[in-house]
């Protein structure tokens, strides 16, 4: 099965947040409410020190994926 690179996620349990999951290397649950992140995996030693200079990249990636998923549902 082919997965879109993002997608949302919702929980009537927590309806102040804003979860976007990223589903390649490294997977990931990004709540935009306050940017926590939480991999899915276990990163290598040497992957975590990559990860933090594209911690930055991720997060607006997420935040640009939300907010052109928004604008098409307000359409």
């Amino acid at each position: 099965m082919s997965l879109p690179r993002f997608l949302m996620g919702d929980n009537v349990h927590y309806p102040e947040d804003i979860f976007v999951i990223h589903t390649e290397y490294p997977r990931f649950i990004i709540n935009l409410k306050d940017d926590n992140i939480e991999f899915l995996e276990d990163l290598e030693d040497e992957d975590a020190e990559n990860l933090e200079e594209e911690t930055t990249n991720l997060i607006e990636e997420a935040s640009r994926f939300y907010d052109e998923q928004m604008k098409l549902y307000e359409e």
